[in-house]
């Protein structure tokens, strides 16, 4: 069996990747507690409501992870707009702003793994 044929954990291929960061990010923490918990604290501070929503900061974030092209980072930010009550068409609209910065390398990642872990998430909400 080739390696992309073989069963994942998690129910599709975008909580397979959400599992292995999270365990990653686990055991990167057994080495470095420390700085782990520093950017955990960073970053949830970043993310939370203020004068920007965190709906919007999930768009932001999205679009930035688009242009660099951190699967990782899409896919986890894709879940982000969802759990904030994004609709389909609000992804789309930062994935088209990403595109007009970052060209066909950004509208790539947008028409394939963005609207895979929309369809995937199965959340979409309109």
């Amino acid at each position: 069996m080739k390696q992309e044929e073989q069963p994942m954990k998690g129910s599709n291929s975008t909580q397979h990747h959400l599992i292995r960061y999270k365990e990653g990010l686990g055991k990167y923490n057994e080495h470095m507690p420390e700085l782990t918990h520093a950017y955990s604290e960073f970053t949830k501070h970043c993310f939370k409501e203020g004068e920007i929503s965190e709906k919007n900061k999930q768009l932001i974030a999205l679009g930035i992870s688009i242009y660099s092209q951190d699967e990782y980072c899409i896919i986890y930010h894709t879940k982000g707009c969802l759990d904030q009550g994004c609709s389909e068409n609000e992804i789309l609209e930062a994935v088209g702003v990403s595109a007009a910065f970052g060209g066909g390398a950004a509208m790539s990642q947008g028409v394939t793994l963005v609207q895979e872990c929309i369809q995937e998430l199965n959340k979409p909400r309109h």
